[in-house]
Order: structure tokens, then C-alpha cells, then sequence
């Protein structure tokens, strides 16, 4: 993530508002975060600093987390110097990923006492540290480990700096003379910067490197992204094609080219916690889903591989009609097999030609044994064929089935629409419950939309919300959509039988199209029909309908 020592220095500068107000309360509400309520006239904020790993950065927040019974040990020292101190100043050396809030506190005794909190937030070895008017680290989040640990952050022990390297102060170079001096040919440009320009992000240094592919001499480029620090900072997160967040910056980032998308926020503050949330949420939806995923993945492979032998098993019974032929025969053919014989050579009367046939027979059994052991062979293989078709059928729908389940999870954007599938999975009694009343599903809203001549248009979001739309909210002669033998949403034009336009009937096919499997797929089949003539099988599983008297429409999502 390209939280850098420049988008550091431009958060300190919002932090400046905070200057002059006191510590409310203070909150850590996990091992590697703090939170301070900061209070003063017309005044009152939530300051967030974390040090996970990944995620290290402080910033006002919106946002509210939960404060633990039992506060931890850190969080009670930290209450102990610091509750009702007075914010001060917000400071960075240079462009270093380390910020120092330095505050008024009071002592035990009452005296007046100048305490700093250093919140060093550089990757791997991300620290929160308080320390003394005289440099003395009085305790830190993390303490070091005093036998491989190059510094001491440990009680009682001189705070020092990290260590730095030596680079150029981006606001304060010369870039002309800076790239005059710099032997092109051969050059990864995004690295070089890198190396030697401080406060820059690996990000920043690809756009810059991006820029001067694009045409912009590189000083230029540089003095380009200056602008942004200096005069215009623009807080913008950036989405993938998906919708999802993949980075943020202090100004628009263009490098990965028209299909990522940059949103501007009013704040750098404003930025992360949005960002933050944004992939956090993400997160729990992915790790929620994948669960479920693996429960339904392990289900259809099961099925598959059931529904495989019986296919095998139904095949050898595709030749249970020559087995009554050969009892048929043997039976008219008595009198002419003796006993003992391990064949028969009959003629075959259900042969056009009369040609003769060879009848394998078992010589410990009589002649008419072997015709009725014929007779029993071919009623238990039509038997089973019957059974097999059955079960064949049921496995290809339970397929069909998971695959609309995953095809639902694959457009979940909340854990809410991932919770109403976990809750038909346990209407269905594919998820075990210890609660064997079974509730009814709460629905969560439908997608909507509007038609040209303004009527409504609803998406299920899940097989629930299909069933409900189709055979609850929809009347008869509303109109119904579906793609064609591909799991997906059931859509209805809410048109009550009056005629809607073939732009209306375009729109609502694109629709089930993209809600659908084949959502990135060209020229999509989508039938659409009548409600009347959409029916729910007695038994079928959520989200399952036939339908008749229907029409097909080909579209790109």
C-alpha cells in the first residue's frame, strides 16, 4: 500500500486541526491498534493508529471499534501519563514514516511534564512508543528483543531514530539538475527513484515512470507530482475492474489504465478509513463465502463423481433388451439344447434375415434355467435402468443447483446476501444446525431497476429472492426472464400485461445476462415468458422452475 512518508507528511497536516485539544478517552481495541478521543470547543475526534503488519498508518476516523472489558496493559499506561493531556504539535523528521505527537501532560504530583508519542509506521517493524522530556523510552507497544535487535526500545533505554538512508528531500531537490545527471539508457526509472528520492512510494515512482513513457520529460513528471504535494493534494483510492480497492495515493494514479477507476475523496482521513473498510469488508465477505464455497465445491464434486457411476452402470443396461431375446429363444428352443451345453446356436426370429445367434449358456443349469435366469436378468437390469434414470435426473438438477448457488456467491457484496444463502443452505439441509426449528429466510432488498415506460424491474439476488419474486410478488401476466440452461437471476418486468417496448425487453435480458454465469460472456441466450406459464415443481430445490410458451433473445452483458 503506498502509505509513504509524503502521504504521511499530508495527514500530519490534517492532524493539525487537533492541535490544542485534550484526551478524552484512549482505546485499544486489538494489540496492534490505539484509539484517542480528542475533545476541545467545537472540537471532537477520533484519532486511529494501527501497526499491523500491512497496515500500518493514523489517521481521524469515523468509524467506531469496540472497547475491551479488560483494557490491556499498554492501553492502561498509556491512560495512566496521557488522559487529559493536551495535543501540542504533530511532527515528522523529514519525510521519515514516523510520526511524533507531542503533548502537555500533568504528573502524579501535579507538575506540568512534556511527553511524546512516536508512531513509527515503517513496514516490518511498525512501533507505537512513549517517551520522556528526556529522551527515555518510558514503554512501547512492541519491545525489542535485546539479543538480535540493533536498537533498543525496551524501558528506561535513549530512544533513537530508525535508521535512515540517505536521500533526497523530494520538496527541496532540484529536479532538472537531479535528472541531468541521471545515465538513462538501461534504467528501470520506478527503482531508481526509489532508491534515491525520500518519501516516495514504489506506486509514486511507477507514475512517474509513467509519465515520461507517456512523453513528460522526467523532471517534469517529478515537478508534476510535486504540484500535488505542495499546491493540490487530491486524496484518491483506486479500483480494480471489479469494483474492489487496490491503492491509494495523494493524487490520481493513471498507470494501470482507463479500466482502474480513481475516486476523489475530501480528505486523506476520509480516504483511508473508506479504503480500509472497504477491503476489511471484503475480507470477512471472502473469508465467510469461502466456507460455504468449499461446502458447495465438496457437495457437486461428490455428486459428479455418483452421478459418473451411474452413467456407467446405466450403459451396461442398454443391452438388456438382447437378454429377454435369448431367454425368448431358449425357451422355444428346448427341445433342441441338451443338458450341459455351454452354448446354444439358435435362429433368431427377431432378426429380418433369420440368421442363427449364439446363446452362451451356464452347463450346470438346465435349458430352461438358463432361459428363465434370462427372464430374471432382464426384468433386474430394467429395474434398475428404471431407478438409474431416476437418480441420474435428481443428481443433474443437485448440479445444477450448486452451480446457481455458487453463481450467487460469486455477486455477493455484503455479508447479509452471504447470510441468506448460508440460511437456504439450512432450509435445504445442506448445513447442519443444532437449532432443528427452521426459520423462515429474511430477505434483504432486491435489485431494482426502472423500464423506459417506467415500470419496475427486480433481480434475485440468490435462489430465495428468485423464488419469491417469481412466485410470490409477480402476477400472471408479468413478464419473466431468465438465461437460457445457465444458472442465474430470475428477472420480472413488473408490466402487469400491458406491452412494453423492445428497448424494455433488450434491457431486462442484459440484466439476467449479467446476473447470470455468463455474465462475461458474448451473445448470452436468455428465454423470457409470461408468469403464467412459469411453474414451481412440488419438491424442487430454491430457485428451481419450469416454464413453457417462451421466447429467446441473444445479448451481450
Amino acid at each position: 500500500m503506498a502509505f509513504d512518508g509524503v502521504l504521511l507528511n499530508l495527514i500530519l497536516k490534517e492532524l493539525n486541526e487537533a492541535i490544542g485539544s485534550h484526551i478524552d478517552k484512549i482505546y485499544q481495541p486489538s494489540k496492534d491498534e490505539l484509539v484517542f478521543l480528542l475533545r476541545k470547543k467545537g472540537f471532537a475526534k477520533r484519532l486511529f493508529i494501527t501497526i499491523r503488519q500491512g497496515n500500518a498508518r493514523l489517521h481521524f476516523t469515523e468509524n467506531k471499534y469496540e472497547n475491551p472489558a479488560v483494557p490491556p496493559n499498554f492501553c492502561m499506561l498509556l491512560r495512566k501519563y496521557l488522559s487529559s493531556a493536551k495535543l501540542e504539535s504533530v511532527t515528522q523528521p523529514d519525510f521519515e514514516r514516523v510520526a511524533e505527537l507531542n503533548f502537555l501532560a500533568t504528573n502524579e504530583m501535579g507538575d506540568s511534564i512534556k511527553l511524546k508519542l512516536i508512531c513509527e509506521l515503517i513496514s516490518g517493524s511498525a512501533n507505537i512508543i512513549l517517551v520522556n522530556n528526556e529522551g527515555k523510552i518510558i514503554d512501547s507497544l512492541r519491545r525489542s528483543d535485546v539479543e538480535t535487535s540493533k536498537r533498543y526500545i525496551l524501558p528506561n533505554a535513549i530512544y533513537e531514530y530508525p535508521e535512515r538512508l540517505k536521500k533526497e528531500n523530494p520538496l527541496k531537490c532540484d529536479f532538472k539538475t537531479f535528472c541531468n545527471k541521471i545515465a538513462f539508457e538501461n534504467l528501470d526509472i520506478a527503482k531508481f527513484l526509489l532508491s534515491k528520492l525520500d518519501g516516495f512510494s514504489p506506486l509514486v515512482c511507477r507514475e512517474a515512470e509513467y509519465l515520461f513513457k507517456k512523453g513528460l520529460s522526467l523532471d517534469h513528471a517529478l515537478n508534476e507530482i510535486k504540484s500535488f504535494i505542495l499546491e493540490k493534494p487530491s486524496p484518491n483510492i483506486i479500483y480494480k475492474p471489479d469494483g474492489s480497492p487496490l491503492d491509494y495515493c495523494f493524487m490520481p494514479i493513471n498507470q494501470y489504465g482507463n479500466s482502474f477507476k480513481n475516486e476523489n475523496f475530501e480528505s486523506f482521513s476520509l480516504m483511508l478509513d473508506s479504503f480500509y473498510t472497504l477491503r476489511d469488508t471484503q475480507s470477512r465477505i471472502k473469508a465467510y463465502a469461502h466456507d460455504i464455497i468449499r461446502l458447495i465445491t465438496n457437495l457437486k464434486n461428490r455428486t459428479e463423481k455418483k452421478l459418473a457411476l451411474r452413467l456407467e452402470e446405466l450403459e451396461k443396461c442398454k443391452d438388456r433388451e438382447l437378454l429377454r431375446i435369448y431367454g425368448e429363444l431358449l425357451k422355444a428352443n428346448l427341445y433342441n439344447i441338451k443338458n450341459g451345453s455351454e452354448k446354444a446356436v439358435v435362429q433368431n426370429y427377431y432378426d429380418e434375415n433369420l440368421n442363427s445367434i449364439e446363446i452362451p449358456l451356464n452347463p450346470a443349469l438346465s435349458p430352461s434355467k438358463n432361459a428363465e435366469k434370462y427372464f430374471k436378468d432382464y426384468k433386474k437390469t430394467y429395474t434398475a435402468e428404471q431407478t438409474l434414470t431416476a437418480l441420474t435426473e435428481l443428481d443433474l438438477k443437485e448440479i445444477l443447483y450448486f452451480d446457481s448457488v455458487l453463481d450467487a456467491i460469486s455477486r455477493c457484496s455484503t455479508i447479509s446476501e452471504l447470510e441468506e444463502i448460508r440460511q437456504e443452505l439450512l432450509l435445504t439441509g445442506y448445513i447442519k444446525s443444532a437449532n432443528t426449528k427452521k426459520q423462515k429466510p429474511v430477505l434483504n432488498s432486491f435489485k431494482e431497476y426502472k423500464s423506459i415506460e417506467g415500470f419496475k424491474i427486480l433481480v434475485g439476488k440468490n435462489n430465495t429472492q428468485n423464488d419469491y419474486i417469481t412466485t410470490k410478488l409477480a402476477s400472471k401476466n408479468d413478464l419473466w426472464f431468465h438465461t437460457k440452461n445457465i444458472p442465474g437471476s430470475h428477472v420480472v418486468v413488473f408490466c402487469g400485461g400491458e406491452d412494453i417496448s423492445d428497448e424494455t425487453i433488450l434491457f431486462a435480458a442484459k440484466l439476467a445476462a449479467q446476473n447470470s454465469k455468463a455474465s462475461s460472456s458474448a451473445q448470452v441466450p436468455v428465454d423470457y415468458t409470461l408468469i403464467k406459464n412459469v411453474k414451481k415443481p412440488s419438491g424442487a430445490k430454491p430457485g428451481m422452475v419450469i416454464y413453457t410458451t417462451n421466447k429467446t433473445i441473444y445479448v451481450n452483458p
